[in-house]
């Protein structure tokens, strides 16, 4: 999205508040037909800038008064501090995307992010108090994919797959960090079915997107 906000610093290092998102929401809200509202499809929600301006949470207040039916996706446990919100919604559902399970590899691609193991015990949290919840794998990174899902039984309604998109456009980085078989279709399709063998023996819904 870079190239539509005339930022010339690199990816990740600006942000743009839209302070007046939940006012324009409000308005259109009045005038929408009903559905389902993604929460976010670009950007994550719940970026550190939230916790200030609260946007995402004024958003989620005014979608309440009309019950419009909420997906939230995102990588941060701050999502935590909205459970008051969730819990007044007829149809609410709260994902995190985990593209691994280990640490070390997340912090390459994700080095602002929540760590793995919070994102976990937050799904918990959202899940126990009777909330959908889903994780998003994807894309695909290296790890260990037995163990990834075996921290997800029972914090998660479903699981989706996916693998790196648009890899051509990354693959200096991949070879910087040493990755050069797990930008490989081979890599995702057998990863793939590693999660998808654990996956059936624990009998946990998922869907693949590739």
């Amino acid at each position: 999205m870079k190239r539509y906000s005339g930022h010339r610093e690199p990816w990740g290092e600006f942000v743009d508040a839209k302070i007046n998102a939940p006012d324009v929401l409000k308005k259109q809200l009045d005038k929408t037909k009903k559905g389902v509202v993604w929460i976010s499809s670009v950007c994550d929600p719940y970026q550190p800038l939230e916790a200030k301006y609260e946007l995402t949470r004024r958003c989620l207040k005014e979608l309440l008064k009309k019950q419009f039916p909420v997906n939230i996706q995102t990588k941060s446990n701050l999502v935590l501090r909205d459970v008051d919100l969730f819990q007044e919604f007829e149809d609410i559902e709260v994902g995190f995307t985990i593209t691994t399970n280990d640490e070390q590899v997340a912090k390459l691609f994700e080095p602002r992010a929540t760590l793995i193991k919070k994102r976990i015990r937050a799904l918990e949290k959202i899940h126990s108090l009777g909330i959908k919840t889903f994780a998003f794998i994807g894309p695909l990174l290296p790890g260990n994919p037995e163990k990834l899902i075996k921290d997800l039984q029972g914090m998660v309604d479903t699981v989706f797959i996916d693998r790196m998109n648009y890899i051509s456009s990354i693959k200096g980085y991949y070879r910087h960090i040493g990755l050069y078989k797990e930008m490989a279709d081979r890599f995702f399709h057998e990863h793939k079915e590693r999660l998808l063998f654990e996956l059936k023996k624990r009998g946990m819904k998922f869907e693949v997107l590739f």
